[in-house]
């Protein structure tokens, strides 16, 4: 998993993020919730651990903001344990709350199944965005009832991206993801095959169901 850890106790976050990563996850770290706003609206996350008390922008104000765009799932870490606590957070918009202080193991488990709830609403192998529909099983697209030819790395793309639509998608999670973890960034690999992609997709529309974000990445819908 890709996990965004919002945390102003710099030796909670860091202990986090060791075990996460001993556990063959991949994180990162703010302390506030301003930069947590832009990273989630930059960057792809499987799941967001966040701290309702931190500064700029507090834990319930972040979840009110992300409301309004793409996000994936939220647990909240927070030594404000009451049952009132947790109704506000829930209500806010958090998937699930854990209060401190608490057990890594259980806290793994939960961000787990937060993931996996994620990957189950894909579990019929069809994703729909907009007037477009992807068969994962048959690996075929159709875009207002018309069929695509894709090539599979063509398909891999268009799939990478679908599967965080609306978030931004990294050029490096794109070359990871469909080439290999050491492909050469630098490479005009990707632009070559999304050039073909998008024409495919698009024709020439001048609504592109991909969209450029400048010197970050990409986004489908």
């Amino acid at each position: 998993m890709r996990i965004l850890v919002v945390e102003d106790d710099a030796s909670v976050s860091h202990w986090i993020s060791n075990k996460l990563h001993v556990s063959g996850h991949t994180c990162k770290l703010v302390d506030n919730g301003e930069d947590a706003l832009k990273l989630i609206t930059e960057e792809v996350f499987d799941v967001i651990l966040l701290d309702r008390v931190i500064p700029k922008i507090d834990g319930i104000q972040l979840l009110g903001l992300l409301d309004k765009i793409p996000h994936p799932p939220i647990l909240i870490l927070s030594a404000n344990d009451q049952t009132s606590d947790r109704i506000e957070g829930l209500r806010a918009g958090a998937d699930d709350y854990l209060g401190k202080p608490f057990d890594f193991t259980e806290l793994l488990l939960r961000l787990e199944r937060l993931y996996c709830r994620t990957k189950q609403a894909t579990s019929n192998n069809l994703i729909k965005i907009k007037d477009m529909m992807i068969n994962l099983e048959r690996h075929e697209v159709t875009r207002s009832g018309q069929r695509i030819d894709l090539t599979n790395k063509e398909f891999k793309l268009l799939f990478v991206l679908a599967e965080h639509p609306g978030q931004t998608v990294t050029r490096s999670m794109l070359l990871e993801k469909a080439w290999g973890y050491h492909f050469d960034p630098q490479t005009n690999v990707l632009d070559v095959h999304l050039s073909k992609l998008r024409h495919k997709l698009d024709g020439g529309s001048k609504n592109p169901i991909i969209r450029t974000i400048r010197s970050v990445g990409y986004a489908l819908g």
